[in-house]
């Protein structure tokens, strides 16, 4: 079984995932609202759900620790650059605003160190106003990148005890044998995610 690690090829990842749509989560979360705010991406890669943000007229602060994800993310045509924000770090040392409508992590936080999580969790909660909505993803805890320890993952009940600041207007639970974009043998245990602090 292929476990991430820190040197993974993140080149070919952007590659293999070039030009897919934005995820449910994100469209789900922006149906949600009633008109554009600010908006953090967390992890946006090559930025397929913060161009979808941008087409909504969201003022977005895109985060990556890879360079080259905001390079690819800059570099996308048709996109308004005037609401767009870009700024490369990683989870342990990010420092987040305040007052922000939406934030974003699609498949990104799962690579948060274990030590780093909780605090990055908290800093997310209170980023957000009262109403502010998190969408993206975690993964559970049979999913088969959990053997690593550089990737986080969790059962039902600790995704829901997460979430109990929150009202949860979307939780799904998928769980099945597959690929990952490269290719990699993967089981795949993940939570969608969208919730409104309360």
């Amino acid at each position: 079984m292929n476990i991430p690690t820190l040197k993974r090829d993140w080149k070919a990842y952007y590659d293999a995932i070039a030009n897919r749509p934005p995820r449910k989560t994100i469209l789900t979360a922006l149906a949600a609202f009633k008109e554009s705010g600010i908006a953090i991406d967390l992890g946006c890669g090559d930025g397929r759900d913060t161009v979808e943000m941008l087409r909504h007229d969201w003022a977005v602060l895109a985060i990556d620790r890879e360079l080259d994800a905001i390079t690819r993310l800059l570099a996308r045509p048709n996109i308004n650059t005037l609401q767009l924000t870009t700024q490369v770090a990683s989870f342990e040392e990010l420092q987040l605003p305040q007052s922000v409508n939406l934030i974003n992590a699609s498949f990104s936080l799962p690579f948060c160190s274990t030590s780093a999580f909780p605090n990055l969790w908290n800093k997310i909660f209170n980023s957000l106003v009262t109403g502010g909505r998190f969408c993206g993803h975690l993964f559970g805890n049979r999913d088969s990148w959990g053997d690593s320890e550089l990737v986080n993952c969790f059962t039902r009940s600790q995704v829901e005890t997460l979430l109990k600041p929150y009202a949860i207007e979307l939780l799904e639970e998928e769980e099945h044998p597959g690929k990952t974009p490269l290719g990699e043998d993967r089981d795949w245990h993940i939570f969608h995610i969208v919730a409104r602090k309360k």
